[in-house]
C-alpha cells in the first residue's frame, strides 16, 4: 500500500480505531494491521494464505514491538477462513485483494457481512479500471477515494435485513 494511500485510509479509519477489532485480509506484510495497531486497534487478525508472507508479518510485528496476545495471524485462504462461522465479530476490516484477481474482492465483500458488528466498517483497496460493487450482502458503500490507478471504497454494514 503506498504512503499516500496508507496515509489518507488511516486519517480517515483513525477516529474509530480506539479498541477495535480488525481484520487484515490478504495480508501480506501486514502493513495495514500493522499501522491499525500502532493507531490504538485493540485486536488484529492477519489472514494470508501464503507461509512466507506470515513470517513476514511476525518480523515485523516484533521489529515494531506490537506483537501480542492482542495479534493473530492465520495462514489461510480468505475465502475459506470467511466460509467458516463467525468466530468472533470485528469492528473493521481492511481489504487489499491481489489486483489480477477481482473476483476475490467481490467474493470476499459478499463473505465479510456476518464478520462484522452491525455499523462496522470495511475498506476496499482495488484497482480504479475495476469498480467495486455500491452493496453486496450486508455491506454499503458510503465513499470512495482515487488515487490515480488506486481507489479505496469505504463500506458500512448495515443491520440484518
Amino acid at each position: 500500500m503506498g504512503d499516500r494511500v496508507k496515509q489518507t485510509l488511516f486519517a480517515i479509519l483513525e477516529p474509530d480505531l480506539g479498541d477495535a477489532q480488525v481484520f487484515d485480509l490478504f495480508a501480506g506484510s501486514g502493513a495495514a494491521g500493522i499501522e491499525a495497531l500502532s493507531r490504538g486497534a485493540a485486536h488484529v487478525t492477519f489472514i494470508e494464505r501464503d507461509a512466507d508472507a506470515c513470517r513476514v508479518i511476525r518480523a515485523n510485528l516484533e521489529r515494531t514491538h506490537l506483537a501480542s496476545e492482542d495479534v493473530r495471524i492465520v495462514t489461510e485462504t480468505v475465502g475459506r477462513w470467511l466460509g467458516n462461522p463467525p468466530r468472533a465479530l470485528f469492528d473493521m476490516a481492511i481489504v487489499d485483494p491481489p489486483y489480477d484477481q477481482p473476483a476475490e474482492l467481490v467474493e470476499t465483500l459478499r463473505q465479510l457481512g456476518p464478520h462484522l458488528r452491525p455499523g462496522g466498517r470495511v475498506v476496499a483497496k482495488h484497482p480504479t479500471v475495476t469498480p467495486a460493487p455500491r452493496a453486496i450482502g450486508l455491506l454499503a458503500s458510503e465513499r470512495e477515494r482515487r488515487f490515480g490507478e488506486t481507489t479505496l471504497t469505504f463500506y458500512r454494514r448495515e443491520e440484518e435485513p
